[in-house]
C-alpha cells in the first residue's frame, strides 16, 4: 500500500489547491459534543438511518417531524414502552413511511438505547469513548445489538452522528482494491482488521481524522 504523503500529492493534484482540498473534507464531531448529545438524539438518529436506507434521504428527511410527534420525541424511555398494536396503528398514519419491520426497529433501538445508557450512563458515552483506532469494533456492537444496523449502516449511522469513520463506499472499496489492501468489499473480520490497519497507518502519518483519509481515498479512484 502506498503512504499518506502519495495520498495527499494525489488529492493535493486533484483539486488544484490545498485550500480546495481542505474545504471539500468533513469534520467530525468532538468528543465532548458526542457525549452531550441527549439519547433521545440519539435515537432520533438511528431511526432516520434505519428509514433512509433503500430510500430517498429527502424522502425519509420531510416526513420527519410527523416521525418525532408520533415516537414521543425519540425519548427512549417512552418509545420503549410502544405496543405492537401501536405500531400497526401508526401503519395507518398517511405522514409516515408506512414500512412495519422499520417501525418496529424504533421500539427495538429504543431499549438498545437504554441498555447501553444503564451500562455507560449514556449512549453519547459509548460512541464519545470508543477509539477511532478499532471503529469497526463499533460498527459490529451496532450491527449485533441494535436493530436493522447492519452492512453500511453503522458506519453510515456512525457519520451522520459525526463520530469519527470511514465508510467503504463502492469508491473507496475500488481505493482499497487498487492499494492491495482487500480484494472485495470487506465484510470478513480479517478483511475489515486489514482496513481498519490501513486507516491507522495513514492516520498515524498524518494525523487526519478517519473521515478524511476515507474521502480522500475514495477520490483517488478515477471516474
Amino acid at each position: 500500500m502506498r503512504d499518506y504523503q502519495w495520498l495527499h500529492e494525489y488529492c493535493l493534484n486533484r483539486f488544484g489547491s490545498a485550500a480546495a482540498l481542505e474545504a471539500m473534507l468533513p469534520q467530525p464531531r468532538p468528543d465532548a459534543e458526542l457525549r452531550a448529545l441527549g439519547d433521545d438524539r440519539y435515537l432520533s438518529l438511528i431511526a432516520l438511518r434505519v428509514f433512509r436506507a433503500g430510500l430517498k434521504h429527502s424522502l425519509v428527511d420531510a416526513k420527519w417531524p410527523a416521525f418525532e410527534e408520533v415516537f414521543f420525541g425519540f425519548v427512549p424511555e417512552k418509545v420503549a414502552l410502544m405496543s405492537a398494536e401501536h405500531l400497526e396503528r401508526l401503519m395507518q398514519d398517511a405522514r409516515l413511511i408506512r414500512h412495519l419491520g422499520k417501525l418496529k426497529s424504533v421500539p427495538r433501538n429504543a431499549q438498545f438505547v437504554l441498555d447501553v445508557q444503564k451500562e455507560k450512563g449514556s449512549f453519547g458515552a459509548l460512541i464519545a469513548d470508543w477509539p477511532v483506532t478499532d471503529i469497526v469494533g463499533l460498527w459490529k456492537y451496532l450491527a449485533k445489538h441494535g436493530s436493522q444496523l447492519g452492512g453500511l449502516s453503522a458506519p453510515r449511522l456512525l457519520r451522520m452522528i459525526g463520530k469519527d469513520t470511514f465508510i467503504p463506499t463502492d469508491d473507496m472499496v475500488a481505493a482499497l482494491k487498487a492499494q492491495e489492501i482487500i480484494d472485495k468489499a470487506p465484510t470478513s473480520l480479517k478483511e475489515l482488521a486489514a482496513v481498519q490497519a490501513a486507516f491507522n497507518h495513514w492516520h498515524a502519518q498524518s494525523g487526519r481524522p478517519l473521515c478524511q483519509l476515507s474521502v480522500m481515498l475514495a477520490h483517488t479512484v478515477n471516474h
